[in-house]
């Protein structure tokens, strides 16, 4: 943080670091700057919330505060907290980051409830296919939740599987899970993923690619483009993955999908164009139709 007339030579306290660094990301049209400056100040301390309300009259030391202004510098250039810390709190459940995958939000926790509830069974022995699975979240927060169920997470990225390797490690679900490199673009991909699967879930780019102007520069800069943008209309990776169905799922089997913003309606055509039964959408947090689930006949 830049050093003003208010807090040079001095040790400051939490509480007033805390109110010139958000009154610094509110400057720069941070949203949430003061959740944000608490998170990174927590994380700055090696502190929980709690403790930093507890104790924001106290002062902390020289090396604290440097660690604190360079995140405060990196938020400012609008870097999500999440890629600062490397860290994301999904499915009540903490997945390490890179820069080969995308920032889970909370909307796609709707994947999940979607997938628990067509399953019924959490002792069904299924096996998963996660479709561009990036940090892993889906097919690890799903396997948490299935102890008998195994997966298989598919995506472009060598950096993105690595990674999502090691949150399977981090949370105990690695004996029951593979990553395999696919890029579904490229025809005969589903050969190398070891279908058929019981379950087919997937949030994949579904962005058109003129609206890249239209997004906030946390999404823009930060997450990988191709995990963002799916051609004209958003649905390149729809299309592929409805086409592989056939190929994919055992013939009563499911697949889950996330979509964008007015996309239920066309994804709903693509499946029911390959002969997949249509389930009521699941709304996100905001009550958008973010998640279609169709079954097999």
């Amino acid at each position: 943080m830049r050093c003003g007339a208010d807090i040079c030579g001095t040790a400051p306290v939490i509480d007033e670091l805390l109110r010139i660094a958000a009154r610094r990301l509110s400057s720069a049209g941070v949203p949430n700057a003061v959740q944000d400056c608490r998170l990174l100040l927590g994380a700055a301390l090696g502190w929980d919330q709690a403790r930093l309300i507890r104790q924001g009259d106290s002062a902390i030391d020289a090396a604290q505060q440097a660690q604190f202004e360079a995140f405060v510098a990196r938020r400012e250039k609008r870097e999500p907290v999440s890629r600062i810390l490397g860290r994301r709190e999904f499915w009540s459940m903490t997945f390490a980051l890179n820069g080969a995958t995308l920032d889970p939000r909370p909307d796609s926790e709707a994947v999940i409830e979607a997938a628990l509830a067509m399953l019924g069974d959490p002792m069904r022995p299924v096996r998963i296919a996660d479709l561009g699975t990036g940090s892993g979240c889906l097919l690890i927060a799903l396997l948490s939740e299935l102890p008998r169920a195994s997966g298989t997470g598919i995506d472009i990225s060598p950096a993105a599987l690595r990674l999502a390797h090691q949150n399977a490690l981090t949370h105990g679900v690695d004996g029951r899970s593979e990553w395999r490199q696919a890029d579904l673009l490229r025809k005969g991909w589903q050969e190398s993923v070891g279908a058929p699967f019981d379950l087919v879930i997937a949030n994949p780019p579904y962005i058109p690619v003129g609206a890249r102007s239209e997004l906030a520069p946390e999404v823009r800069d930060y997450d990988p483009a191709d995990a963002l943008f799916a051609g004209a209309d958003g649905l390149d990776f729809y299309r592929v993955i409805t086409n592989s169905l056939h190929d994919l799922l055992q013939p009563a089997g499911t697949v889950i999908l996330e979509v964008g913003m007015g996309q239920a309606g066309p994804v709903t055509s693509l499946l029911r164009t390959h002969g997949m039964v249509v389930h009521p959408p699941w709304q996100d947090l905001a009550g958008v139709a973010r998640v279609i689930v169709g079954t097999g006949r």
